[in-house]
């Protein structure tokens, strides 16, 4: 069986605007790991061999976790998902016109951004 979905590197936190600066601060000074900036105007931290994203979001009363899962060929895997009745809404967050990738959620409500290695 080949694979055709697997975990990606990125984890996004969808931070509250009045815990931003505060989340920041903690996984910044308190555990001290280490930041990077490649992306003007977010904040990132290496975490392990993932990457975790503090997004600071307007109108959220709180956090939410959004995860990354790779895959070699996005339809076959949108077809498969959705054949497994899995709920994809891909107006949760704008990707762009010809990103190959969308938004789906797990039956707990976890947002998945599942995307082609490439499709940036």
């Amino acid at each position: 069986m080949s694979r055709w979905i697997e975990g990606g590197i990125n984890i996004a936190m969808k931070v509250p605007t009045h815990q931003y600066a505060q989340t920041v601060a903690f996984y910044r000074d308190t555990l001290g790991l280490e930041p990077f900036t490649e992306k003007p105007g977010n904040v990132g931290f290496i975490h392990g061999p993932n990457r975790l994203w503090i997004d600071e979001v307007h109108g959220y009363s709180q956090a939410e976790v959004w995860l990354e899962l790779f895959t070699p060929d996005f339809p076959r895997a949108a077809e498969q998902l959705g054949a497994a009745g899995v709920v994809r809404n891909d107006a949760i967050e704008d990707l762009g016109a010809g990103f190959r990738g969308g938004w789906f959620f797990n039956p707990a409500g976890i947002v998945h951004l599942v995307r082609e290695a490439d499709a940036w």
